[in-house]
């Protein structure tokens, strides 16, 4: 088919008439109104555009109109209506004028906290990564845990971003790859805090059966099982179709009951979680209790644990699971749990990285390598060589949350994260003692949140 193209600008108006349709292109065409040769499609009007004629078999394009029913639309793209071959007229086609929704401004101020949040966390989340990936000493089970969680933030983050960039994708496969990718790394999140409670868990309660899990576990559950939910719940949805949804626009952000299929998962890790939490939480004010030390250090003690773990576990999202009825509180809610989830990442890095003792241990100890190579000169190359051998780490594998940093360097032998952990008592011997140390300074949650634009995403 030899396609003819022809581009006006949109003439709608709701009293336009076929006379004026064909007076229109009357002047501007070889032919006369009523003068067509055989197998030409004459003008017409179908309530919305003007139709210039048309050859058969050919397709007519006419620009998008820019409003309609005072509503505005994307006029950067082409109608369409093709002239078959008998001279008539088909159907014509708008479904690439995409209607331009403006926000309403509490849900404009919500995409922003969302956006200025995971940009902040991405960015700290990207120096945390580089930071457990450059320096070997730090290479461990535990920091392994807080890299993939990490890694599974900022992969959510991303993804996010590129949804709120592609909401004009429409129906097509591009979207289902988004939305899918987008569903399966935010659950990850997840099931990653999920193994982080798990390890915790298994640390300070259940301590004998800490060999039986490694890492190809952990890998399988925060990365497999989400693409596993995620695949069948694809894999159903696919087959699911309303016919009043329009061919415009990307219908697999909107809920479904099918979507249980992996949020109860989801909710299950959560409620598991808070069940670690407790545990390790009982355990911590047990061990306090049984120590020499004032009731108003044990919580105030206790209180800190309660604070670092809750981004790690994702308690913070538990807190937010039920809003408020639509009424003027409504907002405040909203731009509160905005403001929590975006900052989840930032949260993590800076608990698990950037105030984690054995990280700032690390760095110091390497710039004073450093400064000391570079005023020794040569020589100091060649006795500084032996540093990625020495670690600041203690002997034991102790699970304390604040220690008080030292400059002693031990040869490695276990990644004992300060800050990553939950008790501030280590055992000894038979009793407990206390360290001494000086601290550092829709289903809304369900889903990712929606880059919305009205509701049609």
């Amino acid at each position: 088919m030899n396609a003819s193209l022809y581009e006006e600008e949109e003439i709608f108006r709701t009293n336009v008439t076929l006379e004026q349709c064909q007076a229109q292109y009357a002047n501007e065409s070889q032919f006369l109104s009523q003068q067509y040769p055989e197998g030409y499609c004459r003008v017409t009007f179908d309530r919305v555009l003007c139709w210039p004629p048309s050859p058969h078999n050919t397709t007519a394009s006419i620009k998008c109109f820019s409003e309609l029913f005072n509503i505005k639309y994307d006029d950067t793209q082409n109608a369409t209506k093709e002239c078959l071959w008998n001279g008539t007229w088909s159907k014509s086609n708008y479904s690439t004028c995409r209607e331009i929704i403006t926000l309403p401004a509490d849900v404009e101020t919500q995409t922003t906290i969302y956006f200025v949040g995971y940009t902040l966390s991405l960015i700290t989340l990207f120096i945390a990564m580089m930071i457990f990936t450059y320096f070997k000493e730090l290479r461990c089970l535990r920091n392994t845990i807080h890299m993939n969680l990490m890694l599974s933030y900022m992969l959510t983050y991303c993804m996010w971003i590129v949804t709120l960039i592609s909401l004009n994708i429409g129906g097509s496969i591009l979207c289902i790859i988004i939305v899918t990718l987008l569903h399966y790394f935010h659950i990850t999140t997840f099931f990653w805090m999920f193994v982080e409670g798990l390890y915790l868990y298994i640390l300070v309660v259940e301590t004998l059966t800490r060999e039986n899990f490694k890492l190809r576990v952990y890998a399988f559950i925060g990365w497999g099982m989400p693409m596993i939910f995620v695949l069948i719940w694809a894999t159903v949805k696919s087959f699911i179709r309303s016919p009043d949804d329009p061919a415009n626009t990307c219908r697999w952000f909107d809920t479904h009951p099918i979507d249980w299929i992996f949020q109860a998962p989801t909710v299950i890790v959560l409620l598991l979680n808070l069940v670690f939490l407790l545990c390790i939480m009982w355990v911590l004010i047990t061990k306090l209790r049984s120590a020499n030390t004032l009731e108003t250090q044990q919580y105030h003690k206790a209180a800190k644990a309660l604070l670092v773990l809750m981004p790690l576990l994702g308690i913070t999202y538990v807190i937010t699971i039920y809003a408020p009825m639509p009424d003027a509180s409504i907002n405040v809610f909203e731009c509160t749990r905005a403001v929590l989830l975006s900052t989840q990442g930032f949260t993590v890095a800076l608990f698990y990285c950037f105030l984690n003792t054995e990280v700032q241990n690390t760095l110091r100890h390497h710039m004073e390598n450093w400064k000391t190579r570079r005023s020794l000169g040569p020589r100091g190359l060649r006795s500084g060589s032996r540093s990625k051998d020495w670690s600041p780490r203690s002997r034991t594998e102790s699970i304390r949350l604040y220690s008080q940093p030292t400059n002693i360097y031990h040869k490695r032998e276990s990644c004992t994260s300060e800050i990553t952990t939950t008790t501030i008592v280590t055992v000894n011997g038979g009793g407990t003692r206390p360290t001494n140390g000086t601290p550092k300074a829709r289903s809304p949650f369900l889903y990712p949140p929606r880059p919305s634009y009205g509701g049609n995403v």
